[in-house]
This record gives C-alpha cells, sequence and structure tokens, in this order.
C-alpha cells in the first residue's frame, strides 16, 4: 500500500488527472485505515484485519477461501497467478472506505473487503459472501477485467449456491410486463442503483447465466470468459462462443424460467 500510495502521488505531479486524483485518494484511505491491522496468509491469499476480529476467524476465513480456490479452478479452469488481498473490517470501516451502497454487503475491487463485525467463525452466510467474492476475482482476472456486470454477478451468484427456481414466476410476471432490463443495460457498474433496481439485476442475472449453464454447462461460461478477455465486445464474444446474441440470450432466459416456474 505505501508504494501504491507513492506510485500514484508520482503520477499525479506527472499529470494532475481527476481519475488519478480519486485512486490516490482511495489508497491513501486504504493506507490509514490498515496501519493497524493484523495480517495472515496462505499460498493464495494475503488477508489483513481489524483488531476486532478474532484470530481463530481469519483462519477460519482463510481456510475456507483455500477451499473454494480450488473449487473455482476447477470450475472455470483457470488459476489467479498471484495472491488475492482480502481486507476484513467493522461495519462502520467498511462503510467508510469502501463507500458502498447500503444493499452490498461485501466489495471486490481487485481485493475483497467483507465486513466481519460481531462474529466469531464462518457462518453459512459468510461462507456464501467469500465464495461469491472469490469467484469476482477470478472471473475480473480471467476476463482481464472485461466482463460485463451481469455475467459477473450472474457467475457469482451461481458459484455460491443461488438458483433462480424461487423467482422463477416473478421473473416470468416481470418479462411479462416488459420490466425486466435487458442485458446490454446492466454491463456497467451498479454502485448507483436503488435497492430495488439492483435486486432485479441480481435476479435476472442469474437467471440468464443459469440458461447458458443448463444450454452447454459450466465449460461454456469458461470459454465465454476467455473470449470476452480479447474481443471487441461481450455481445461479440458471445457469438463466437455461444453463437448467440443478447437478443437471444434474453429469450433463452425466459424459456428457462418457463421450465423453472414451479406455481
Amino acid at each position: 500500500m505505501d508504494r501504491a500510495v507513492e506510485e500514484w502521488k508520482r503520477a499525479e505531479l506527472l499529470h494532475p488527472d481527476p481519475e488519478v486524483e480519486h485512486a490516490l485518494e482511495k489508497a491513501e484511505r486504504d493506507k490509514s485505515e490498515e496501519e493497524s491491522y493484523r495480517e495472515g496468509e496462505t499460498a493464495h491469499f494475503a488477508l489483513k484485519y481489524n483488531g476486532s476480529a478474532t484470530p481463530d476467524l481469519a483462519q477460519g476465513i482463510l481456510h475456507v477461501l483455500e477451499d473454494d480456490f480450488h473449487d473455482l479452478e476447477s470450475q472455470l479452469d483457470y488459476t489467479p497467478p498471484e495472491q488475492i488481498g482480502v481486507i476484513l473490517y467493522t461495519e462502520q470501516s467498511f462503510a467508510d472506505i469502501t463507500r458502498a451502497p447500503s444493499w452490498a454487503g461485501a466489495i471486490n475491487d481487485g481485493r475483497i473487503r467483507i465486513p466481519v463485525q460481531g462474529l466469531t467463525s464462518v457462518t453459512p452466510e459468510l461462507a456464501h459472501v467469500l465464495k461469491h467474492e472469490l469467484t469476482h476475482s477470478f472471473i475480473g482476472q480471467k476476463s482481464h477485467g472485461r466482463a460485463p456486470t451481469w455475467l459477473q454477478e450472474g457467475v457469482a451468484q451461481y458459484m455460491e449456491g443461488r438458483r433462480s427456481s424461487a423467482s422463477a414466476g416473478t421473473l416470468l410476471d416481470e418479462a411479462n410486463q416488459g420490466s425486466v432490463p435487458t442485458l446490454q443495460m446492466l454491463e456497467g457498474s451498479w454502485m448507483a442503483l436503488p435497492a430495488d433496481s439492483a435486486a432485479m439485476a441480481y435476479a435476472w442475472s442469474l437467471a440468464a447465466v443459469e440458461s447458458i449453464i443448463q444450454s452447454g454447462g459450466i465449460g461454456d461460461i469458461s470459454r465465454l470468459l476467455d473470449r470476452i478477455a480479447a474481443a471487441p465486445s461481450t455481445e461479440e464474444a458471445l457469438r463466437d462462443t455461444l453463437h448467440s446474441n443478447y437478443a437471444d440470450l434474453q429469450q433463452q432466459t425466459i424459456a428457462y424460467l418457463r421450465h423453472e416456474d414451479v406455481r
């Protein structure tokens, strides 16, 4: 973190720029917050945690993440080449540092950032969050940071164990009313979305990813991520790997939900 702050300061002196200024401010917040944090590491993770988190919790999280790492490595046919950073916060520190919307339970901006206040061991809910956020690290690196948000969030939810069966009827009703977003609309950041719109974005993205996996298996997701890393657009990557476009995928998702609807 010291080196990051130093490099951003040098960049700001050489060429003042709003993005550089924002990055420097963010790095300085991280550096100030993490100076008193404890540390732990494994082969694949570098962990920092607030003093309010117990060493047992930190070790438990590292153990779960290592197991998740090997599972995702197999499913996505990819191995991240460097250690992945993980930061454990109090609730207030998480809000202050990440400035995430209230509906966000964790953040992955290159490092996994999770509030764990009050926890002494890895609960089932925390285990789901860890798998979800680690999936983002795999997808981000495999796609060279170019995977659209709908694919990121859809795959992350799928890997943590969520499925659309319970919400299929509601999603179909919304689709019939023309109220579901197009996947093009869900390519960029969701951080400015209100809570209800974010909930719909998550649900529709999961259904789209499930429809891809149901049609061609998890291998299609892996191949799509590889192609996104090099293709001019996500839609072109869809054409190259799945022989479909966004409109086709939207209709495929609706057909999948009809099959899953148990009403």
